[in-house]
């Protein structure tokens, strides 16, 4: 009767380490380690930026405190000195930028004197939760009518979904949540006219908080989505029928392949790079796209909290949103990039810029 051997702890040591060495010098790990490297720098000389052009605005946030007669000199003195306002720009510059790397401390808000990512913090989740929604409803449409569009061209289905793409890239954002708000007011109470939750929320159980902020959800996830919806459809469309033409859809056809698989096997997937290159630039922007919604909407995420802040030249709070959104294109652009990788091996990472 055959036995077999058990690997001994030397052999699974080994296979461990061999493990973690062909990871850490794959490439993939090699390019990730590369990109963080470059982003490092990058955020770098955009914080110095973007520091540079908030010091070309004139005056600073205690402008308005001073045209208040009531407010003693000694008192302006002392929160200037507090707010570091005294101190050269270059020298604010870099004090922040120390704090942040000893630290981890990103500044205080002049307004709310409280720390900018306590701040933050509490309006993210609300602004990702709109932001993730529209990105959810405008994908799960905008694909599958433009797979339909273009497998269906010229036909009378395709220049209706044209024509509705065409409608939708045409209206601003800010017009279509203009006239969402006004269809919330005249069916109201069908659809809450803004805010996030009602008035009795917090009496209602689990459950009923959730659909009560779906509830609120519905008209700025809305007016977040048609505009995008609109280009994607015909960028799924015209991507799609770039592939179709392609001689090896012709012979997939030609040796009998149905045509679902030609389509969504064969096509799709060659026709699917550009979006995902969008995908990555939509994630940068799920911080700072729904602005709009959130403005009319008066929906508690971060476009409300930085707009007041550059208003007021609450530099500090300002800066972190800043960075924020070239976090978020960092990232964005890096996930893009590993699935482009694993969805089209043909892809070397090497080769993207």
């Amino acid at each position: 009767m055959a036995t077999t051997k058990t690997p001994s702890s030397r052999q699974r040591l080994d296979s461990a380490k061999d493990s973690l060495t062909n990871a850490f010098t794959s490439e993939t790990f090699l390019y990730v380690v590369k990109r963080l490297l470059q982003a490092l720098l990058t955020l770098l000389l955009a914080s110095a930026l973007s520091f540079s052009i908030i010091q070309l605005a004139p005056g600073d946030y205690l402008d308005t405190w001073r045209q208040n007669p009531q407010i003693a000199p000694e008192t302006l003195d002392a929160l200037t000195a507090r707010f570091g306002l005294d101190r050269p720009p270059v020298e604010q510059y870099f004090r922040w930028l120390t704090q942040i790397i000893t630290r981890g401390d990103f500044g205080y808000s002049f307004k709310y004197l409280r720390p900018v990512t306590e701040l933050l913090w509490e309006r993210i989740p609300n602004t990702l939760l709109l932001s993730f929604s529209s990105l959810i409803l405008t994908w799960a449409v905008a694909i599958p009518l433009g797979i339909i569009s273009a497998v269906r061209q010229n036909t009378t289905l395709d220049k209706f979904l044209r024509t509705l793409s065409y409608m939708g890239q045409g209206f601003p954002s800010f017009i279509t949540a203009l006239l969402f708000l006004f269809l919330a007011q005249r069916l109201s109470p069908l659809f809450p006219v803004g805010g996030m939750t009602s008035i009795y929320h917090n009496e209602l159980t689990p459950f009923g908080k959730v659909v009560d902020i779906a509830w609120h959800m519905i008209l700025p996830t809305l007016a977040l989505s048609i505009t995008s919806f609109a280009g994607l459809q015909r960028i799924t469309r015209g991507e799609l029928l770039d592939v179709l033409r392609q001689d090896y859809i012709q012979t997939a056809r030609a040796k009998g392949l149905p045509e679902n698989r030609v389509i969504y096997v064969h096509a799709l997937r060659n026709a699917i790079n550009p979006l995902i290159t969008i995908l990555g630039f939509e994630f940068a922007g799920l911080l700072s796209g729904a602005f709009i919604a959130e403005f009319f909407f008066n929906w508690p995420g971060l476009g409300r909290l930085i707009l007041d802040a550059v208003r007021s030249q609450d530099i500090y709070l300002v800066m972190v949103s800043l960075m924020m959104g070239a976090v978020m294109l960092i990232i964005g652009n890096l996930l893009a990039d590993l699935l482009l990788k694993s969805i089209d091996p043909r892809i070397k990472l090497a080769n993207l810029k």
